[in-house]
């Protein structure tokens, strides 16, 4: 499992730092985490292949993290996603499949694969403003947006139809489950509906201790699997083998959590417990907080809080203001690096700082 970053700058892509967007390479392909502009660019830099997509997680629909979206899709189609994966599920707030259709349907898009866009339904653009008392619009342009949201565009020819993700008795919206992989989601403040995730990987279960069972006279084949699916066997002789007494110990499973865009992230504190690898904005240092809870963003500063809550194992800062620039820049003033001290102040574990396609290796726990 390794975690590649395809794009760590904030707010618009330069030249040393693309937009938001965040892979996750397992056994059963690649999944994305926004898709600002030039991520498929970023892509083709990668070792990833764009025919391995699987999922899109989307976190808000700020430009930043959404824009290169519709083109990604259309890269996708051309890279061999029908042979490789003829359908991707995408995930994200309200409005996210409004602006994926409307987008494919206005460009003539037709892509050789199906898609699926399950909404999370976090307060609406509606609701959102009317309850944090946004005035960046005037009332008519709010009415027009109100309107706007009550359309239901028909299926894009290429469209499977999703149920809406709604939260469970816990306030959490259980996103997917695939494989050995379960996905949940919490809701973010920031500046418009946003979400965070957390990827949870099943436990392993402990190898087969094929030494013993060759001591007691068993030979590979049939009994094996019974005893690796944890089922008793009884012997010829009449001895009842005990499936625990050859089977190792399980591996607890990894645990990753990215967080959207964010001046807090408490809606995130339960299900975010004990991650063992956390990705969170660090937009600004510390002595621009005021600014960046305004513009609801985090610091370093608070990302390292917020590690230290959920006692987090590594963080992993990005979507970095333009400002702060990699550590190899020739003319740096300002470097990401100020960001890492700051948050090593109030996290004591591993902190990075995300450069445009850096790979981090997520390995399993020790035995």
């Amino acid at each position: 499992m390794e975690l590649h970053f395809l794009g760590t700058g904030s707010a618009f892509p330069s030249p040393k730092r693309s937009s938001s967007c965040t892979a996750l390479r397992h056994d059963k392909g690649v999944w994305l985490f926004d898709c600002g502009e030039g991520s498929q660019i970023q892509l083709q830099k990668s070792t990833l292949k764009p025919g391995r997509i699987k999922k899109i997680f989307i976190t808000h629909l700020h430009g930043d993290h959404l824009f290169g979206l519709p083109g990604l899709m259309c890269t996708i189609g051309q890279n061999g996603a029908a042979v490789l994966k003829p359908h991707i599920d995408l995930y994200g707030p309200i409005g996210l499949r409004n602006f994926i259709c409307m987008s494919l349907t206005l460009s003539y898009s037709n892509l050789p694969y199906t898609f699926s866009v399950h909404e999370v339904m976090i307060p609406s653009y509606e609701e959102f403003h009317s309850t944090n008392h946004v005035d960046k619009y005037d009332p008519e342009f709010w009415n027009k947006l109100k309107n706007l949201s009550k359309i239901e565009l028909p299926l894009h020819p290429n469209e499977i139809a999703a149920t809406k993700i709604y939260t469970n008795q816990q306030n959490i919206f259980e996103i997917c489950y695939d494989d050995d992989l379960t996905v949940l989601a919490g809701v973010l403040q920031h500046t418009v509906p946003c979400i965070g995730y957390v990827i949870q990987e099943d436990n392993i279960p402990g190898t087969l201790n094929v030494k013993l069972l060759k001591d007691i006279g068993i030979t590979p084949g049939p009994v094996y699997g019974q005893i690796k699916s944890g089922k008793g066997v009884t012997l010829p002789c009449g001895k009842i083998v005990n499936p625990q007494d050859y089977i190792g110990e399980e591996r607890k499973g990894r645990k990753l959590v990215i967080l959207g865009d964010t001046y807090d992230s408490t809606g995130m504190l339960d299900i975010a417990m004990n991650a063992d690898v956390l990705v969170q904005e660090s937009t600004n240092e510390n002595a621009d907080q005021e600014k960046s809870i305004q513009h609801g963003h985090s610091t370093a500063g608070m990302a390292g809080e917020f590690a230290s809550k959920i006692f987090a194992q590594k963080l992993i800062l990005t979507h970095f203001s333009q400002r702060y620039r990699s550590l190899d820049y020739e003319i740096a003033e300002e470097t990401v690096d100020v960001l890492v001290k700051q948050a090593k102040e109030t996290f004591s574990h591993t902190v990075i700082a995300a450069e445009d396609l850096l790979v981090v290796p997520v390995p399993l726990a020790a035995r």
